[in-house]
Formats: C-alpha cells, structure tokens, sequence
C-alpha cells in the first residue's frame, strides 16, 4: 500500500479522493496496517504563530514588533522550510477570526502562508476556532487552559512555553486533521467529532492505494 503525496516541487506527485460517510469529500479511511498521512498544524498569528509538525511535535514562531513587515518574511520562510522538509498532505489552518481588526492583522499571515501552501500544492483545511474548542474540549468557549486539559486528557501531552496556548491549538488542528482524513491519534466521542463537518476541508486530498 503506497501513499500518495501532493507534488512539492520537485518531488510530489497527487492522489485520488473519495468520501467515507461522516465528511464530506474525505478520503479513504486508512488501515491500521498502512501508513499515517503527514498532516501540519497551523495556529497563524503575526505575533506567535502555533505549530504542529506531522510528527506530533509542536513549536512557536515568535516575531517582535520592531522588526515590522519582516515579522512576515520570518514566518513565511519557516513554513516554507516545515513544508519541504515534512512534505505533508494535509494542512489544518485555524481560520480567520471575526473581529475586523484581528483579522486584518491575522489575514496578512494568512495570505502568505496559503500562498506557501499553494505553491507547494499542500490542500489545506479551515476550521474555526469555535468549531475547534468544541471538537477538542466539547465546549465552544472552551479557553486556553481547558484545550490544554483536553489534550492531556486525550493523549497525555504538554505544551511548556505556551502562554497564548498557540501550541496547543497547533496540536489540535493537526489531530482534526486526523480525525478527517480517518486515521485519528486518539479516541474521542462521536458528537465531538462530528464538529468537524462544520470545518472547511478540501475537495480534493491525496489517498491511500493498493
């Protein structure tokens, strides 16, 4: 059974998609035999920007204000060294947030990061950060103390060094992307879970094949 990966210049190529019955327009469910996909988690921030790499592993970009338009620069070129050194199918992308302001300061990361993300032809997902805390805490207020609870909870993590609970949320991100895709990190209950649905997943993701 081979994997499948999404071209990252020179070396991807894509996949196939189809749709098992709790998402829409997912992948196969993976077996237990075959191998996880390679999904990044992105809590993205101009400040402290959250990261979960496919291999569970979780760190800050942190900028200062000083360094003005290079805080962008900064992240954009760490994403882009996390992306062709982890090569990940997937991308599980904390969604804009409401507010105006906020999402103008935020919508600035976004925009090169998904131009990353383009480039390197990773699909990625948006979820927002409501829809999140409900999926990992059952609780759409959920604040930063009780989603790292869940965490521990759920897999018996910590994230040290995570004031803003960036790290956190990462991990998070990258583990709906899991649950997505059919190869979940860890159980959880189904109405929790089926949060996930009000997520926007791509259309088209790489797969499994025999």
């Amino acid at each position: 059974m081979a994997l499948h990966r999404p071209r990252l210049r020179p070396h991807h190529q894509g996949g196939a998609v189809t749709t098992p019955a709790l998402f829409n327009a997912a992948p196969t469910a993976i077996t237990a035999a075959g191998p996880r996909p390679r999904i990044i988690g992105l809590d993205l921030s101009l400040t402290s920007t959250g990261v979960a790499l496919p291999d569970g592993t979780t760190y800050r970009i942190k900028t200062r204000a000083v360094d003005a338009d290079n805080r962008l620069v900064l992240i954009r070129d760490n994403i882009r060294r996390a992306l062709a050194t982890h090569r990940p199918h997937l991308a599980v992308v904390e969604d804009l947030p409401i507010t105006a302001n906020s999402a103008g300061i935020t919508g600035m990361v976004h925009g090169i990061v998904r131009a990353e993300l383009a480039d390197a032809e990773v699909p990625r997902a948006l979820i927002a950060a409501a829809t999140l805390k409900a999926y990992a805490a059952d609780n759409g207020r959920a604040d930063k103390a009780q989603m790292a609870a869940a965490a521990y909870l759920a897999a018996g993590v910590q994230f040290p060094d995570d004031p803003g609970g960036d790290r956190c949320d990462a991990w998070w991100l990258r583990a709906a992307g899991h649950d997505w895709w059919g190869t979940p990190l860890f159980d959880l209950p189904d109405a929790q879970r089926a949060r996930l649905t009000k997520a926007k997943w791509p259309v088209g993701v790489p797969r499994l094949t025999r």
